[in-house]
């Protein structure tokens, strides 16, 4: 056992070592960039002499900052939890409050036992570094991450106007205008993550986010996936149906008529049955496939598209009530979603105009046809979108304004049980901790701070090794 341990610890030593040189050549060369790029526009510009000196003194004063930052060691302890605000399959979001600085944020807990006896550590790695890499104000932010002996935490903004899932059970559908916002905010999130060459994987309402002023934020990156930069491959079929919600889905491989399922009287009655049920969804940890890609579903290998079609399921609900494919049981829908060319229909008193139905049947149809497989711009240039100002979307306002009662306000979220007893274990979080457990290997490396969202700065610079070094006890 002795020898096993000093195996570990010596590998978790070599993997810090090489995280630090890393880090440090990069904060480096960074820090001559930023002092390059001030320079360069301070040259370019008819700022005093005396006023450039103090800008450079500035940076040079929040340089300073920075590296009293990088070494100021963060854990579970530092922040008071409030209540919770979400629970998934492998963990809760809090909402929290930064004790040092009063700040309000939301943290995702996630249990390590969890996401190495379920194999998610690559998929929480994949989202710790899409939202240390995207910086974009369509997807929620990412403050701080670091670990303890048992947990992963993920410091974000709290998005205090809920999710979309919440909206449309309280409104049942949007009008054209509204769900054209939306949609159209959506776009500008996924582009900006699948220009880094992410797949999201599991866009769904409940992953859109509004903020006080009501605009939309991606969140919820625990499914996504890298995609190789170089070839911009297809995930394989092995790696397709990877998480264990859908690994239960015992799909017929020949997906026989799945016939019509439950038999609605009214698309009233149908949509009163999906609220009722997606409630209860909503506390499940199994989830719902209703915004699945069928190449996802039949494991042929697949690539960014499959986030088009999910775009497409969730305008479909917003404009009809329910999404296309919705069956009140799991394998039914699975089997609409594959055969789409027969259950893909709108409801007789839908009152959708002809751009949209245009729109929703193409990024709802067979993938080599699917609008967006040559990027956002093909489903920017639809017809539909012909008066949305794309530049100015976060600018102007929001087509829902949600109602909030101060920064602590819940109201917009769903109501969970243990939601008061949010007291933090000190298990294995404290500086006396120095002793490298087996788990912690898997994750070397996953620590981040935000400077541009703490110091106000204009980059974000990511500041890996250091915590779990000292948090490791290496």
């Amino acid at each position: 056992m002795g020898s096993t341990l000093t195996m570990e610890k010596a590998k978790a030593a070599k993997k810090f070592i090489e995280n630090h040189y890393r880090a440090q050549n990069k904060n480096i060369q960074e820090r001559k960039e930023r002092r390059w790029v001030l320079e360069k526009q301070l040259a370019s510009s008819d700022v005093p002499e005396e006023e450039r000196m103090s800008l450079i003194k500035d940076l040079e004063q929040k340089e300073t900052e920075f590296m009293r930052l990088k070494r100021n060691r963060m854990c579970v302890n530092d922040f008071e939890l409030l209540t919770i605000i979400g629970r998934g399959a492998y963990g809760e979001v809090h909402l929290c409050r930064e004790k040092k600085s009063g700040n309000i944020y939301a943290m995702k807990k996630l249990k390590k036992s969890e996401m190495l006896s379920k194999g998610q550590v690559e998929h929480v790695r994949a989202e710790r570094n899409l939202l240390a890499e995207v910086d974009s104000h369509c997807i929620v932010k990412l403050y701080y991450s670091f670990q303890d002996a048992e947990h992963l935490y993920l410091i974000m903004e709290y998005l205090s106007g809920g999710d979309m899932m919440t909206l449309l059970m309280r409104e049942d559908i949007l009008t054209e205008k509204v769900a054209k916002f939306y949609i159209a905010q959506s776009v500008l999130a996924v582009e900006s993550i699948h220009k880094h060459n992410y797949i999201h994987r599991d866009i769904k309402p409940d992953n859109l986010l509004l903020d006080k002023s009501g605009h939309m934020k991606l969140s919820d990156f625990g499914l996504c996936k890298p995609l190789d930069c170089a070839t911009l491959s297809t995930i394989n079929e092995n790696e397709s149906m990877d998480d264990t919600s859908r690994d239960s889905m015992d799909i017929d491989a020949t997906f026989p008529d799945a016939g019509n399922g439950h038999s609605w009287r009214s698309a009233r009655e149908q949509l009163q049955h999906w609220q009722r049920n997606r409630r209860s969804l909503a506390f499940s940890t199994v989830g719902t496939p209703d915004y699945i890609a069928p190449e996802v579903l039949l494991k042929k290998g697949y690539a960014m598209e499959c986030d088009w079609w999910s775009l497409g399921a969730i305008m479909y609900e917003m404009l009809v009530g329910y999404p296309p494919f919705y069956s009140d049981d799991t394998m039914t829908t699975c089997r609409k979603i594959v055969r789409w060319r027969h259950y893909l229909k709108f409801p007789e008193d839908a009152k959708l105009t002809f751009e949209a139905k245009d729109l929703i049947c193409k990024l709802l149809c067979d993938v080599d046809h699917r609008l967006g497989t040559g990027g956002a711009e093909q489903i920017k240039a639809h017809p539909w979108f012909k008066d949305v100002e794309w530049d100015k979307l976060y600018e102007m306002e929001a087509a829902y304004q949600p109602q909030i009662n101060g920064e602590l306000d819940t109201q917009n979220f769903m109501k969970f049980d243990g939601a008061n007893n949010a007291t933090p274990s000190r298990s294995g979080s404290g500086p006396s901790r120095m002793m490298l457990m087996p788990n912690d290997l898997s994750f070397v490396g996953y620590t981040y701070k935000n400077f541009d969202a703490v110091q106000g700065l204009r980059h974000s610079y990511d500041v890996e090794g250091k915590d779990d070094y000292i948090c490791l006890g290496i």
